[in-house]
């Protein structure tokens, strides 16, 4: 179980299907906040509730595991290095876009708790991540905490966060309960990431068999994720800290909340295999490889799709606002991007510029595994 091996020189298949499945993932992300959302102003569930709940079990892991998989490649570089690519890098995405961010929502902070509220949640945010941006937040301590305990047996790592995922900390601290519910796939993404490319290859060169194993694992994870858990065991129950989908079900409970993930995660990796295999995904992949384009930027036309329709009433049913309002939020942020790119103006929202780096940035070939980077 080690990290390094051929998985230094993956072929462009491999890189293609993980492209395809951090774009899967991104959809689902801007699915769980633009459909809680839209249900939450309206005061009712739709049908695309029960789309974020199906997948509410491997939605982050498989995140968190594709962003360990290229880890084994660069985490023996220089500190400097290492720093400002996974640490100073996020850092300014994440101060830059919570400003942003806080422009539009600190007149509404002011005026329902004064103008000490947003001065307040702002300072605030800086130790306790701010809404959708927690992920950006959390991902460079991921970094950091791996660089610092690789030296370990790796089984002994990943056994200690199997063994965080179980335990029942619900601190309401967004970095400690998060830290302990998600270390585990992302190390296993680091540890185990020659593995799950070669799974991912077999699935290629069995796709009819891979996709005969695609309905159980769906009716299985639908099954523990809507029958209720006893209500014995209900005080177990992984209750998260927002609401983003938890339905009480079998799913939530320790053990079988990573048996489930892990379940999720291979499904995802398998789909995106398959996927890689056919022409018309290039979009999927390329939504993946600019998937922090979409991360940092949905929350804007997301939100104004969702307070249109409803406004507006245009629409009467609730599962198809939080489908539209899903779609804004994905396509927005690549209009916003194409915008960029055109004209030639504010590109310091999606690249570093110079003066926030640590290290001169160099000039180089692009490489087989940039989308990793």
């Amino acid at each position: 179980m080690h990290p390094h091996g051929n998985m230094a020189a993956p072929g462009r298949a491999r890189i293609d299907w993980v492209d395809i499945g951090k774009g899967i993932c991104i959809i689902l992300v801007v699915t769980v906040h633009a459909t809680i959302g839209v249900e939450l102003a309206a005061g009712r569930e739709g049908w695309m509730h029960y789309v974020v709940a199906f997948a509410r079990p491997f939605r982050m892991p498989d995140f968190f595991l594709i962003s360990g998989l290229f880890l084994g490649l660069v985490i023996d570089r220089p500190w400097r290095r290492y720093l400002d690519r996974k640490v100073v890098h996020f850092a300014y995405f994440y101060v830059l876009w919570l400003t942003i961010q806080f422009a539009f929502k600190a007149p509404g902070m002011a005026m329902e708790g004064g103008w000490q509220a947003p001065v307040r949640i702002y300072l605030t945010a800086f130790v306790q991540p701010f809404g959708t941006l927690w992920f950006i937040y959390l991902l460079p301590i991921f970094f950091v905490v791996t660089r610092l305990v690789r030296g370990l047996p790796a089984w002994l790592v990943l056994a200690a966060a199997a063994a965080l995922e179980f335990l029942p900390v619900h601190m309401q601290i967004v970095i400690v309960d998060e830290f302990c519910s998600r270390y585990v796939y992302f190390f296993a993404g680091y540890v185990l990431a020659e593995r799950v490319f070669a799974f991912a290859d077999v699935v290629r060169v069995n796709r009819a068999l891979a996709l005969c194993a695609i309905l159980p694992w769906a009716a299985v994870n639908a099954w523990l994720v809507f029958t209720p858990a006893p209500e014995m065991l209900a005080p177990f129950l992984q209750t998260p800290l927002g609401n983003s989908g938890a339905t009480g079900g079998w799913s939530e409970l320790p053990i079988v909340s990573l048996a489930a993930g892990a379940a999720g995660v291979l499904f995802v990796v398998a789909v995106s295999a398959l996927l890689s295999t056919v022409s018309w995904s290039g979009w999927l992949r390329w939504l993946g490889a600019h998937s922090i384009v979409v991360y940092l930027a949905f929350f804007l036309p997301m939100a104004a799709a969702r307070v249109v329709l409803l406004k507006t009433g245009l629409i009467a049913d609730i599962g198809t606002v939080a489908f539209l309002a899903t779609a804004a939020g994905v396509i927005g942020p690549v209009v916003l991007y194409g915008l960029v790119q055109w004209t030639g103006r504010g590109q310091f929202l999606f690249e570093r510029p110079g003066w926030a780096r640590v290290e001169p940035r160099q000039v180089r070939p692009r490489e087989a595994v940039a989308p990793a980077e």
